[in-house]
């Protein structure tokens, strides 16, 4: 899956901020303007940010330098702002009524940690807002909305290997390119995987993992997906690289998956399931892998508590996606069959150098994507693109992965370095954390 901006509170907090908002300087404007100037301020707490007005104000904090200039086009959305800025902030921006100058990373990177603290580190663990599930059709349409935009688009932006999830840099200054190859070997490492082993992958975007593993590791691998279109792409790969015996990709829903296999992978999927059906998700993967034996990981962006998500997100961008946290997967999935966790890595700072390639990207092709879909799509991604790779930054969101085994099971890794594999075989390193 994508990265998302699934913050764990709105972009603009409603809270009485912690740090009250910096000593500020105003230009002239009309009386009206300054007052709401000071509301915008007051609702951005401490974060440095220089707010112009169309009627000539300007509300410029004097304690550090801003990190960013908000440009309001029209006095009239102000209200809407004030009151419900989730929703309000993204639609003003995509629609070009609100500009921001300056570093929108950095900014929106501000706001994320302005919100953390706002939060408090003991006060009660939120509620997540009750989600309607999501059923066969709706994650159909679901998925259609964001994923069906055509491989043409994602073309210009994401890597040869057309690899929408998190990458895995060993260094820092790695490509995309190869992050993403070290990515799918550090998964089939941590997964000790052997030649003519089955696999199913739930949620196989455009086959890049599957594709990988089964050149690579010689497994066999059922592929399952619900985006024709990216269905449709992966088949015509594997026909042409000559893996369609060994490569099975299938245009169906995850709760249709059938086993027996050895082992079982899901990559940036679990946050489009929902928390209403991970006990059916967790019910598959049980059937899917035999008794006493089996292994399998779950990647998947998450939280540190259960929190609501961005509305604006849920509304533009990921219709019915949902980032759990650890306890929400661990007690809805793995814990109501037994499953033993083997090992829990949070490549969170990998995601944010993963987005910040993407938005790199996606800013050299913006001219491309506005004769595709228009202005107002281009500003809609800039701000989910920028808005995840500051909400990975600040650790709004996180993002994890879980290997798990049969809790029985004692045919597993010795150590982390991959002594003593699954089956008694020797294996490769077993990923890092």
């Amino acid at each position: 899956m994508a990265s998302l901006r699934f913050d764990s509170s709105p972009p603009f907090s409603t809270r009485t901020p912690t740090t009250p908002p910096a000593e500020a300087a105003h230009e002239p404007g009309t009386a009206l303007g300054r007052f709401l100037a000071r509301q915008f301020a007051r609702l951005l707490g401490d974060v440095p940010v220089e707010i112009r007005l169309p009627d000539g104000t300007r509300h410029v904090p004097t304690g550090r330098p801003p990190t960013a200039s908000i440009t309001i086009k029209d006095l009239r959305i102000v209200p809407a702002l004030l009151r419900g800025a989730d929703v309000a902030f993204g639609e003003a921006y995509e629609a070009g009524l609100v500009d921001v100058d300056g570093d929108l990373v950095a900014f929106l990177e501000a706001l994320w940690r302005r919100n953390l603290r706002a939060e408090g580190v003991g006060r009660r663990t939120l509620r997540a807002r009750v989600r309607k599930r999501n059923t066969r059709a709706s994650a159909r349409r679901n998925i259609h909305h964001h994923y069906d935009l055509g491989n043409d688009f994602y073309r210009l932006w994401l890597d040869r290997e057309l690899v929408y999830t998190c990458a895995y840099y060993p260094s820092p200054d790695d490509s995309l390119e190869a992050a993403q190859l070290a990515k799918m070997e550090l998964i089939c490492r941590k997964l000790c995987l052997r030649p003519g082993e089955r696999v199913i992958e739930a949620g196989c975007g455009w086959g890049a993992l599957a594709l990988y593993m089964a050149r690579h590791h010689g497994v066999l691998v059922r592929a399952y997906n619900i985006s024709g279109e990216q269905v449709r792409y992966a088949r015509d790969r594997a026909k042409r690289e000559g893996l369609i015996s060994r490569v099975e990709f299938v245009d169906d829903d995850y709760r249709n998956i059938r086993g027996p296999v050895d082992v079982f992978v899901s990559i940036g999927m679990l946050e489009h399931v929902g928390p209403s059906d991970y006990g059916t998700l967790g019910e598959i993967i049980h059937r899917a892998l035999p008794e006493g034996r089996g292994r399998g990981l779950l990647h998947f962006i998450g939280r540190n508590r259960p929190a609501p998500m961005s509305r604006w997100i849920d509304r533009r961008i990921f219709p019915g996606a949902y980032p759990p946290s650890l306890t929400e997967m661990m007690r809805g999935v793995l814990e109501p069959h037994a499953f033993s966790v083997l090992d829990v890595e949070n490549l969170r700072l990998h995601y944010a150098r993963t987005l910040r390639h993407w938005l790199e990207r996606f800013e050299r092709e913006a001219g491309t994507v506005t004769r595709m879909f228009g202005d107002r799509f281009v500003r809609a991604w800039r701000l989910y693109l920028a808005g995840s790779q500051a909400a990975f930054l600040a650790g709004s969101l996180q993002l994890f992965q879980v290997v798990f085994a049969r809790g029985e099971d004692n045919h597993i890794p010795w150590t982390r370095s991959g002594g003593g594999a699954f089956g008694g075989a020797p294996a490769g390193p077993h990923g890092t954390a």
